[in-house]
């Protein structure tokens, strides 16, 4: 008898379904700090957008739109996390930020960059026919008591360039397949400023698994995810991604949170979240 038990708990720890433990992922288009934006500027929103992501916290955050101000802003704001990431129109500080903010208590950062969605990713550069510089910033995590790793890819496509976006795929994939010689758990996520019928996100969802469809468990909150401030009309435009590398990771919760305070939201998206098991 003690034996069989022993081999049972054996083959559970060698096949990782034993003790696992969800990792929560957040992606969130937090809306650049623009002087028009009126009754939803930045200064009237950032304290209760920093609040909402620290009760919701998620192991790892990646943000879209966040200029250096937003993003030290945020790094004070929440407090137990750390994060990488530069600014798309030098590598360094300006223009927005595709940072990714994670735990630093239970998660080492092993590795992050930057590239660009362009034809030098190396460098600060407009790719094909955007209408702007777009990044994506990726980072490769240890969980510290699992000793599991896993890579997580925040970016930003262009809201212009059908060229750049279908290029944008393309590129992402082809350093996702560079980087990730261990075949380990993959997260991509971020503003993809497509719907989800459209050419670029079909051929990515032929090559990574969209969150919203492969969740084992609840699928929570509205479709859409662009609310444009707008907050007595249904929110339908669905922009914002999760995807994942298909086998490695188990998507158990997804949601599209759409918290709101006197009638008004703290980003003019809502953020995605996941809760997921990765698999060894």
């Amino acid at each position: 008898m003690r034996k069989s038990v022993f081999l049972l708990f054996s083959f559970l720890l060698s096949v990782g379904l034993f003790g696992q433990t969800p990792i929560k992922l957040m992606t969130y288009n937090i809306r650049y700090d623009n002087p028009n934006d009126g009754e939803n500027h930045w200064e009237l929103r950032k304290r209760w957008l920093a609040n909402q992501i620290n009760f919701i916290e998620p192991d790892v955050l990646g943000i879209q739109e966040g200029l250096s101000h937003q993003v030290a802003f945020l790094e004070d704001a929440l407090p137990t996390y750390n994060h990488v990431g530069v600014g798309r129109d030098d590598g360094e500080s300006a223009g927005e930020y595709t940072a990714i903010f994670y735990k630093s208590e239970t998660l080492e950062l092993i590795n992050q960059n930057t590239f660009w969605l362009s034809k030098t990713p190396e460098k600060p550069s407009v790719g094909w026919d955007a209408a702007l510089e777009r990044i994506c910033t990726y980072a490769l995590f240890q969980d510290k008591t699992t000793n599991q790793k896993f890579w997580v890819f925040n970016t930003h496509f262009d809201h212009v360039g059908d060229s750049a976006r279908i290029n944008s795929v393309d590129l992402i994939i082809t350093e996702i397949n560079k980087l990730n010689m261990e075949n380990l758990p993959v997260f991509l996520m971020g503003d993809l400023n497509l719907e989800p019928e459209s050419e670029p996100i079909q051929k990515l969802s032929s090559k990574m698994n969209d969150a919203r469809h492969f969740s084992t468990g609840l699928v929570f909150g509205p479709k859409g995810t662009f609310n444009g401030f707008k907050f007595n009309e249904p929110v339908t435009r669905r922009i914002d991604y999760i995807f994942t590398n298909p086998y490695r990771v188990e998507v158990r919760k997804y949601a599209v949170l759409s918290d709101s305070k006197d009638k008004k939201y703290p980003s003019d998206h809502l953020p995605v979240v996941v809760e997921a098991i990765l698999k060894r």
